[in-house]
């Protein structure tokens, strides 16, 4: 996994302390879209975790996780018409990991955050 927070520095000008803020946003986001996810999965109400894939990629794109933000306009799709659904577990599973490891990786750049801005 790789972060790539380019635009998220262009967007911010280079300040430093609303970097901090959407990054911590983000990580907040993150156990929110988790549980959401899982709820909407569990309860097979397929239209709200479309919707909830749709409102995650944004700030996954803002993190630059091109791939996931990928990974989860398929979801999106998918789910908005209720089809494919046996792929909906794993496209999850793989949001979970993948934005777990970019915590961590995002925990990193805060502790040495004027290196990266």
């Amino acid at each position: 996994m790789k972060i790539d927070l380019s635009y998220l520095k262009e967007m911010s000008g280079g300040n430093q302390e609303l970097v901090i803020e959407m990054i911590d946003i983000f990580k907040e986001q993150v156990n929110e879209f988790n549980s959401g996810m899982e709820e909407f999965l569990s309860k097979k109400d397929y239209l709200s975790l479309g919707k909830l894939a749709h409102k995650a990629k944004s700030s996954i794109s803002i993190m630059g996780l091109g791939e996931l933000s990928s990974e989860l306009k398929t979801l999106e799709n998918l789910a908005k018409e209720g089809k494919q659904t046996e792929k909906y577990p794993a496209l999850i599973e793989k949001f979970k990991k993948d934005t777990s490891e970019a915590i961590k990786e995002l925990d990193k750049i805060l502790e040495n955050l004027e290196s990266y801005i």
